[in-house]
This record gives structure tokens, C-alpha cells and sequence, in this order.
């Protein structure tokens, strides 16, 4: 797994635009848990034996003593890097969502999730949104399900031999996953 953070910055070159219509169900796709402070990413490719993880990690924009632009410029730059050096078929991004005593976190995930959908508007990329629930429910069973149950879910279906860490990598797998499934569901009813 790696870690990209502010400290070290590289060169970034540019990252298409999605309507989102229809996963694509056999092709690349990276999964980002969006954060200002942390942003997981996880670039999955099916495999002969099911998903396979090809890159994992973690972008660090900074602390929050950084100025909002500077840390967004960061995600997106490590972003626009990212998926011009792991093309993808589709983007799958965990979907806003606020909570009443919490509303602030909702608006700061909505700024470093628009900055991670112009990085693949730019490049052509279809983007998929999917809420937290419907990502465990896909994996787990259960809308409501616990990180460590999410882990082990995630641990077995990419055939890890150890818990994926940190949770921000956990999630990114857990979206890419997510993806998977639905595209493979959608098109085996297709085949019906």
C-alpha cells in the first residue's frame, strides 16, 4: 500500500466525462474514499479468479493548518496522477452524505469529492456514486455493517492474506468491490 502526503510533492501530468449511466462490469477501476485530511484509493482489476487489487494507498493533502485551496490542489494534482498512471474503466466514489451533528463534514467530503470527479471529467472517466450502506450491503449483506466485518468481507473477496489497512484503503476496495458486483448483476440479468 502507499502513501502519497504533502510533505513530497511529485510531478502530476492531466487525467474523460461520465454520465454514469451503466458500471462497466469487466475493465479497471479505482475506488477513492474521498477526505481532506485522508483520501484512500484502490486500483482493482478483474482477474480470472475475481478482483484483484494492482495499487492501494493513501493521499495525504495535509493538516488542516494548510489553506482549503492548497490542500484541494493537492488531492486533485495526486488524483490527476494517479489515474493517468492507473487508467481506469470507471471511478467508483463513496456519495455525500451528512449526518445532523456532523453537517460541516458533509461539505468538506462534497469539496474533495468535486475536485476527484473533475480529475476524471477531465480524463473521460465514468464516475459511480454509491452510498456507504449500499457499498456494505453489496459486500456484506447488511447495510449496518461493522468496519471488521467490512475488512474480512474485503480481505476475502481480493484474496488478501491480511486485513486491509487503513480504513480509508479499506473503503476505496470496499467502492471498487461494490462496482464489481453491481456491474456483474446488472449484466447477468441482462443475460436472462
Amino acid at each position: 500500500m502507499t502513501s502519497r502526503s504533502c510533505e513530497s510533492e511529485g510531478s502530476l501530468d492531466a487525467v474523460k466525462p461520465g454520465d454514469g449511466a451503466s458500471p462497466p462490469v469487466w475493465s479497471r477501476v479505482v475506488g477513492i474514499d474521498p477526505g481532506l485530511n485522508v483520501t484512500g484509493y484502490a486500483v482493482v482489476d478483474p482477474g480470472p479468479r475475481g478482483p484483484v487489487v494492482v495499487e492501494a494507498g493513501v493521499i495525504r493533502p495535509g493538516s488542516s493548518s494548510r489553506a482549503m485551496g492548497q490542500r484541494l490542489d493537492y488531492l486533485h494534482r495526486n488524483v490527476v496522477e494517479l489515474l493517468a498512471a492507473y487508467p481506469p474503466g470507471a471511478l467508483a466514489l463513496e456519495q455525500v452524505h451528512s449526518h445532523v451533528k456532523f453537517p460541516r463534514t458533509a461539505i468538506l467530503m462534497g469539496h474533495a469529492r468535486g475536485v476527484i470527479v473533475l480529475a476524471a471529467a477531465s480524463r473521460g472517466i465514468p464516475v459511480f456514486g454509491y452510498a456507504a450502506a449500499r457499498v456494505k450491503k453489496t459486500l456484506t449483506g447488511s447495510g449496518r455493517a461493522p468496519k471488521e466485518q467490512m475488512q474480512r468481507a474485503i480481505q476475502t473477496e481480493l484474496g488478501l492474506d491480511e486485513l486491509p489497512e487503513p480504513h480509508d484503503v479499506a473503503d476505496a476496495c470496499a467502492l471498487a468491490l461494490c462496482h464489481f458486483q453491481i456491474g456483474r448483476t446488472l449484466r447477468s440479468l441482462k443475460g436472462m
